[in-house]
């Protein structure tokens, strides 16, 4: 069975200022997104907004249960939510930057990917024939890494 999606809101915002929405359909679709999830999304980013209202495969589900592990770690609303909403609906990738989050994911052994890793993806798949303008891109649209991060990732891909 293949792995059910969900993505943050940090990501979303990311890639629908890009208007690059479209690499989240490189880990497959639908993509679910929490009510927690859309709530931010709403509150902060008008071309995510659209995106959400407008795109078939980006679908917004009910919050899974609390699950008092997830919790324990403090994690933002959105954050919480994807990784309770992955934990009980596995096997199940989450679309996640948020460093914390992605450790917590870790620790329940959820599968992770980053917006980063959607741009090495789509360098690898041949949907971009270079990773830099795109991760350039994704930074002007508020994605945050530092320029070690950046390198390695691009080493990855031969660049």
């Amino acid at each position: 069975m293949p792995d059910r999606i969900v993505v943050n809101a940090s990501p979303l915002i990311v890639l629908a200022r890009a208007q690059r929405i479209e690499l989240l359909t490189l880990v497959g679709t639908p993509i679910h997104v929490p009510e927690s999830v859309s709530n931010e999304v709403r509150a902060h980013s008008d071309d995510a907004t659209r995106a959400l209202n407008t795109v078939a495969w980006l679908q917004t589900v009910p919050d899974a249960e609390m699950l008092p592990m997830v919790r324990s770690w403090d994690l933002g609303a959105g954050e919480s939510a994807v990784l309770e909403w992955a934990q009980t609906n596995r096997p199940a990738r989450a679309i996640i930057d948020d460093y914390a989050a992605r450790e917590l994911a870790s620790v329940l052994a959820v599968r992770f990917t980053g917006t980063l890793g959607l741009a090495l993806l789509a360098k690898q798949r041949g949907m971009v024939s270079f990773a830099r303008p795109l991760i350039e891109e994704l930074a002007r649209a508020g994605l945050y890494l530092s320029e070690p991060i950046v390198e390695r990732a691009l080493r990855l891909v031969g660049e």
